[in-house]
């Protein structure tokens, strides 16, 4: 959803005029943030559909909203497609599923599709993985992606990816998209975001220990992660080793972890901590907040932390609101992914690989030494680049490939 919502303001700037489509709220379980709407041009038409209850479809296994608002969803755009001029449909959703549409309203109403892959849909990374490692229903989603996605992707007539490594891995699983056109656009930076933040602050709950120092992350975890986040625990450790006093002059958040509907979620961080020692220094919050209380506890850290996947098809795609809070950031990813030359390219000085950087223990410890004391300053990052990855440029990237598809 964030990559249409940041776009709207923009695509008529560049030669296009969008309609939205969407569930309507009613009928999911996550998190909401009506503050979001205040982001939408009031002249963009939203058409919103219902879906079915999950109350009973997950019973038979689909809770999932792609299936259960599958049916609204194809309604609604049959008669949008019927009773109007469009000249593309754009699906920009991790919900893939509704993605099979594609072909069909192209081969009913001559009317091309590109598909924004923001996440893998069909992936081999989990089958060698442990059962407890794999996600819910596993065995059943693993099936169905690998039987609709081909459905989508033989005629899709475009691609846009946050990976260059998505796309590659799709060309060469249809050779009928080599010849498509393809772009990699990330997420981009929606500066007005901060400032909705930062005049709705009294509105959030204050999740962070005003006593102490704390370096914040607000996203997804599960053990892929753990490779990147080891680095960080195992310099707590020696801290700790040093200074019984850390865990009252230092925190470590990990919020939002689980994508389980609220107080459902397990911790997949917090036994990591423990394996180190350092679980009174960490605080693990697996249920997911809404995106503006994200940014105002952003705000509100001392620091920030990002881990990357040890997937390198991984990508820094939405570390932007991150940048745009001014505060000082360690990341670690994969050396192998995308994500450590755009973090280069923008000037993050913390930015380190967990595999090859030299010294990367010896980083990370004066990192905390300087969150701790307060002596740390925030990076200065490079403007022209962070102008190439704003929202309107990003925009701009989307209604190019549109007009060559068009």
């Amino acid at each position: 959803m964030q990559r249409v919502r940041m776009s709207l303001p923009y695509f008529k700037d560049y030669g296009w005029e969008a309609e939205v489509v969407a569930v309507d709220p009613a009928y999911t379980d996550l998190a909401q943030d009506e503050l979001l709407s205040d982001t939408i041009p009031k002249d963009v038409k939203i058409h919103w559909v219902k879906a079915l209850g999950k109350r009973w479809t997950s019973k038979l296994g689909f809770g999932s909203i792609s299936y259960r608002c599958y049916p609204f969803i194809k309604k609604k755009v049959n008669h949008l497609l019927k009773e109007q001029h469009f000249d593309l449909v754009y699906f920009s959703t991790t919900q893939f599923q509704v993605c099979t549409l594609g072909a069909y309203w192209k081969k009913k109403f001559k009317v091309p599709y590109v598909i924004d892959m923001q996440d893998p849909w069909h992936s081999d990374y989990y089958r060698d993985k442990p059962r407890h490692q794999r996600p819910p229903k596993y065995w059943l989603s693993y099936r169905l992606n690998k039987f609709l996605e081909p459905k989508a992707m033989k005629q899709a007539d475009g691609l846009i990816s946050v990976s260059s490594q998505y796309i590659d891995t799709l060309k060469q699983r249809y050779p009928q998209l080599k010849t498509a056109p393809s772009a990699v656009i990330t997420f981009g930076a929606f500066e007005p975001d901060m400032h909705i933040a930062a005049a709705n602050a009294a509105k959030f709950t204050p999740l962070l220990d005003s006593s102490t120092k704390n370096i914040v992350y607000i996203g997804r975890g599960g053990k892929d992660m753990h490779n990147a986040i080891k680095p960080l625990f195992d310099a707590l450790k020696t801290e700790l080793s040093n200074n019984a006093e850390l865990p009252k002059q230092l925190k470590v958040y990990f919020i939002g972890t689980s994508y389980a509907p609220n107080g459902q979620g397990e911790p997949t961080i917090l036994p990591l901590a423990k394996t180190y020692g350092v679980e009174d220094m960490v605080v693990e919050l697996s249920d997911r907040i809404g995106y503006y209380h994200t940014l105002n506890t952003l705000q509100q850290a001392d620091a920030l932390f990002i881990p990357g996947s040890d997937d390198p098809a991984y990508t820094a795609s939405k570390i932007y609101p991150y940048l745009l809070t001014g505060k000082p950031l360690l990341a670690i990813f994969n050396a192998e992914g995308p994500a450590l030359g755009v973090l280069n390219e923008l000037g993050v000085k913390n930015a380190y690989s967990y595999g090859g950087t030299f010294g990367l223990a010896k980083k990370i410890t004066a990192f905390v030494a300087q969150v701790i004391d307060g002596s740390l300053a925030a990076d200065q990052y490079d403007e022209k680049a962070m102008k190439k990855y704003s929202a309107q440029t990003m925009t701009q990237r989307q209604c190019d490939l549109f007009n060559l598809v068009a």
